[in-house]
Order: C-alpha cells, then sequence, then structure tokens
C-alpha cells in the first residue's frame, strides 16, 4: 500500500534518539506551526529563517512543547547559507531526517508594474531556495537511502491568480522541479521519499509584511484555514509515503478546474481575483515590507484573519484517510450487492402436490 507509514530513524536503529527535521522559513506562518507540531511529537529541530526576533520565539515554542530546538539564521536564496545551515544541523542534531521546504516571498502587484528585482528576489527565494534546500538534503539522505523531503506548495502551483505573477511561477517552477526530481529517484532505486503539500489560502503574517502595489490591505483569498491545519497535515504526510497532498476543497478545486475549465477560469479570476486579495482597509503610506530584509519583531504562526479562518479541514480528513474509507465503502457494496443479487437469484417456489387442494374424487368415502 502506498500509504505505509515511514520508517524514522528512531525505528531503525534503536538508539532512543528523536528524529531529526529541518524546517525553512520557520519564524512565522506555517513554517512556525509545523515546528510547534514537530515539537510536540519531541522532534530536534533546525530553525531556518531571516529573523532573529521570530528565531527566538520559535525556539521557545519548540522548548516549551517537548523539542529540542537549533535556531539558524538563514537566506535561502544563498546556497552556500544553505549548504552550511545543513552541515551545522547535522553536527549538532544528528542526521536529518525530514527537511521541509517552506521560506517564501511574494510581491502583490500588476504584472506591468513589476520590476526585474521583484522577480529576481521572489524567484531566488520561493524556488531557488526551494531548490537548494532540496539538494542540500539529498546529498545527505541519498548515501543513507533514507530520509523525507517534504515541498510546501500551493494551489497556485497548478492554477495562477492576478497580482501574484511571480509568487505563482515560482511555485509552478517547484512543481516541475518536484516531479523531474522525483522520476531521477525513482530511476536510481532510491528509498528517500519526496513528496509536496498543496496549499489554500492560509491566515499567516505574511499579508501584513508582503510587498504591494494595490491601494488597499492584502488578504488571503477565502475561504481562509488556520496554519495548524496545514502543520498536522505536513507532520502526517512525512511520516507516511504520499506522492502529493492536497488540504482543503478550494485546493482540489483550482487543481481540478484547471484541467477541464482553464479559460473560463481566465475570466472569472480577471473578474474577481483583485477584489478577493484586498480589505476594504486601505495600505498605510510607507508600510515595510520583507522582501529583502525581515522585519523586526516576533509575528507568529497567525495572522490577523483569525476570526474568518477555519481551524480544521474537512476534505484534509478524508485525503488522510481515502484508503480506509475507499476499502469500508468497497465493503457495503459488496454487501448491498451481495444482498440485492441474492434476492434476485433464489430459485423459484415449487408447488408440492400436497398445497393443493384434493379433488372430490381423490377423499376416501367413508360409510
Amino acid at each position: 500500500m502506498n500509504e505505509r507509514r515511514q520508517t524514522n530513524r528512531v525505528q531503525d536503529d534503536g538508539r532512543g534518539t528523536s528524529e531529526v527535521v529541518v524546517v525553512t522559513g520557520a519564524s512565522a506562518g506555517v513554517g512556525r506551526a509545523i515546528a510547534r507540531e514537530f515539537a510536540r511529537h519531541g522532534a530536534a529541530i533546525g530553525l531556518l529563517a531571516r529573523g532573529n526576533d521570530g528565531l527566538a520565539g520559535a525556539t521557545d515554542d519548540v522548548e516549551r512543547l517537548g523539542g529540542r530546538a537549533l535556531a539558524i539564521r538563514t537566506d535561502t536564496a544563498d546556497d552556500r547559507q544553505v549548504e552550511e545551515a545543513a552541515e551545522r544541523v547535522e553536527r549538532e542534531l544528528g542526521p536529518i531526517d525530514i527537511w521541509i521546504n517552506n521560506a517564501m516571498v511574494s510581491v502583490l502587484s500588476p504584472a506591468l508594474q513589476m520590476t526585474p528585482a521583484d522577480y529576481r528576489r521572489v524567484t531566488e527565494v520561493t524556488y531557488l531556495g526551494y531548490v537548494y534546500g532540496t539538494l542540500a538534503a539529498l546529498r545527505r539522505m541519498v548515501p543513507r537511502d533514507r530520509g523525507v523531503v517534504v515541498q510546501i506548495g500551493s494551489a497556485l502551483g497548478y492554477r495562477s491568480i492576478p497580482l501574484q505573477s511571480a509568487y505563482c511561477a515560482a511555485k509552478h517552477a517547484v512543481h516541475g522541479f518536484t516531479e523531474s526530481l522525483r522520476s531521477e529517484l525513482i530511476h536510481d532505486g532510491s528509498r528517500v521519499h519526496l513528496t509536496s503539500v498543496q496549499l489554500p489560502a492560509v491566515n499567516t503574517p505574511q499579508f501584513s509584511w508582503i510587498k504591494t502595489r494595490m491601494p488597499r490591505h492584502p488578504q488571503p483569498v477565502p475561504p481562509i484555514y488556520q496554519p495548524e491545519v496545514i502543520a498536522r497535515a505536513v507532520y502526517w504526510v512525512a511520516h507516511h509515503r504520499r506522492r502529493d497532498f492536497s488540504v482543503g476543497f478550494p485546493t482540489v478545486k483550482a487543481i481540478v478546474g484547471n484541467k477541464f475549465i482553464p479559460g473560463w477560469l481566465d475570466h472569472y479570476l480577471a473578474a474577481i481575483g483583485y477584489e478577493s486579495q484586498q480589505t476594504h482597509e486601505p495600505v498605510d503610506p510607507g508600510r515595510p515590507d520583507n522582501l529583502y530584509t525581515p522585519l523586526p519583531g516576533d509575528y507568529g504562526a497567525r495572522g490577523v484573519f483569525s476570526h474568518r479562518a477555519q481551524n480544521f479541514s474537512v476534505q484534509a480528513w478524508l485525503n488522510r484517510y481515502r484508503t480506509w474509507l475507499a476499502l469500508g465503502g468497497l465493503g457495503v457494496a459488496a454487501w448491498w450487492w451481495q444482498g440485492w443479487a441474492g434476492l434476485n437469484t433464489s430459485p423459484p417456489m415449487r408447488a408440492s402436490r400436497s398445497s393443493f387442494p384434493r379433488r372430490s374424487f381423490d377423499v376416501p368415502v367413508r360409510r
């Protein structure tokens, strides 16, 4: 079964050591929530991010929840920093079991107002950062023939939306890179597992610091999910052999819809894509952004849209247990079919001689 549980270092060698996990973009948002989730299970976590304040907060979270933390200030757009971070994690925490690529930046802007520098920066972090992280992990995992790399993807890696051309292009690139690399690992007979988690709109702090050229405050396109929903899914996927895992019905609709009605979606998103990505509040003049440098302060995992965000995804639950649900459905269908077929194939009743009344001349006459 392709969903069997991954074996990690704790189970393989019996040393009793916790699994070693690396999370990029761990200082805030989805990365912060993922670090907390793994900490609850006692993991030793390498926290990679640019901001000192966020890294300090993430370190406190991990240690408070029962994990071990190693905070490393890293800009994932720099391959040398990523490689040095991987070396330090293995030196101080042990061999890396799971590497999670999550760091991202974006710009909310019409494409014609974007600058070459904007595109370059988003591509270097949101695409090349994943490439550098994946290769750093594989250089260590492939010789050991074990390990898991998780790519935090997006529905926007399948269906682009207006105003985020750089981010959507980077997520498409991650998808293409991952599929190509996966085939290479299969060709080589490697047991290293490469998987992706496709996200819906999530309530993270990025909408308070994303660079924007729009007049009103950015927002995730509703419906919105809390980052803890994503973190639970990522933890589960990291320990099961799933090729790809989508979170939320909106993600599924975007991926499937783009396969069948891409032209209609072009016009639909042209009509609603601008308004759905902005609130009614104007953007503060001179608002700072984190495109090139991190903002001071610890922003945590959640953004400012908690009052509109969902804490649970029915679709993710169904996706997680789809094999058992399918087997249960087949069992019910087989039971029903057997009962229905039995009713329609029963042999007809045969009338016995005694079932008919006797004729008068068959009845003996007593005198």
